[in-house]
């Protein structure tokens, strides 16, 4: 869902440099030894995301200048919104694949323009569902179906009227990303609340302002500003451009609860239409709507003793919960309690089993369960 303008299309955007430099700075980030999923080729190197994004990136250009000139191309570089993420989670102690895996085993990618970010996470290992709708699509979808065949690639791609109630999500999803596509709806309160339903965690970006043109200020306030038809970048389909407070209301509001949160770009001074002072939101949402447990990392990895993984549950509207532990098949051990919540588990043990199962309060339903293995080392 992301039309632009022949002309401002071509000019290099602050945020389009900003997100550059998370691809060329110094590569510190953790590294993807020991992931597991579907056989890969990318989990078989030993490069930070940072890089795979990078590299998947520059063979993606090569496929697509092979296929159709560069004007038909989606002008800007989707992947550089990974490396943010990645940073952005591991200030917070989360990994972005750990979280895109579950028990649904597919993830989205919501607003895909030529589904740059759904072909990079197949070659990590995940089915991915490209969602976009083709009619307000920069190339009409086009792009994402062109390179889908040169890649022999297994993504589905469905075109959804994302502001319609009428046209559904045909599935559930462990993660769902929705990245660049907020201001682009007309009711991104209702997309918001549907997807708190569908998935258990979402990475979104969006486009924020702490002040109008003329300088009034809006950061404080829980507020969205509505552009004008060829206000922002010439496109017709930018409606809402909310305050850093607003953006945040909206999210709690509509089921979610924030797990990480950063912005880049002009922190000081955005407006919501100038390309000089774009500054835009990161953010990595768990819903409150879907009951559920998870368990990060899983597999855990194990050192000289033992290791580590972060559950975290939520009975959404079941009322308190509990959450037991099986180890290895034995009695069932009460682990934590509550509607929702997070606790570490520090004591799993390599070639142990262990079953964690969310039940209600008087433990007459079982809600949820999730089995935590080791990695093989």
């Amino acid at each position: 869902m992301k039309i632009l303008s022949s002309g401002l299309s071509q000019q290099a955007s602050k945020i389009s440099q900003t997100l550059g430099k998370f691809l060329v700075e110094s590569r510190g980030s953790r590294r993807l030894d020991g992931e597991s999923g579907k056989s890969s080729k990318a989990l078989g190197r030993t490069s930070s995301l940072r890089d795979l994004a990078l590299t998947k990136e520059q063979e993606l250009l090569k496929t697509k200048l092979a296929c159709r000139p560069k004007p038909f191309w989606y002008p800007y570089a989707t992947l550089r919104n990974i490396p943010v993420l990645e940073r952005l989670l591991t200030r917070v102690g989360l990994d972005l694949l750990a979280l895109c895996r579950g028990k649904y085993g597919r993830v989205a990618d919501v607003g895909a323009a030529d589904g740059d970010l759904a072909f990079f996470l197949e070659e990590l290992g995940f089915s991915v569902d490209v969602i976009d709708y083709e009619y307000t699509n920069f190339n009409k979808f086009d792009g994402a179906r062109i390179l889908k065949k040169a890649l022999n690639s297994s993504v589905t791609i469905r075109s959804i009227d994302l502001d319609s109630r009428g046209q559904l999500f045909a599935e559930r999803y462990d993660a769902v990303f929705l990245l660049g596509i907020l201001y682009h709806l007309k009711n991104p309160f209702s997309m918001l609340g549907r997807l708190a339903h569908l998935t258990r965690y979402c990475f979104l970006s969006t486009r924020i302002a702490r002040q109008t043109a003329d300088g009034s200020p809006l950061s404080k306030h829980p507020v969205a500003y509505l552009l004008a038809p060829q206000e922002c970048n010439n496109d017709s389909t930018n409606f809402w451009i909310f305050s850093d407070t607003g953006l945040k209301r909206l999210i709690h509001r509509t089921g979610w609860n924030i797990l990480a949160y950063t912005t880049i770009g002009d922190t000081n001074n955005s407006t919501p239409a100038d390309p000089n002072h774009d500054e835009r939101a990161f953010c990595v949402l768990e819903s409150r709507a879907m009951i559920g447990l998870s368990a990060v990392p899983n597999p855990v990895p194990v050192g000289e003793k033992v290791g580590q993984t972060i559950i975290r549950w939520n009975t959404a509207d079941a009322g308190p919960g509990q959450v037991y532990v099986c180890i290895d098949g034995k009695e069932e051990l009460l682990f934590a309690g509550g509607c929702q919540g997070v606790a570490t588990a520090n004591w799993i043990e390599e070639g142990r089993t262990y079953e964690f199962r969310l039940y209600d309060s008087d433990r007459t339903r079982l809600l949820d369960k999730i089995s935590v293995t080791t990695a093989i080392q």
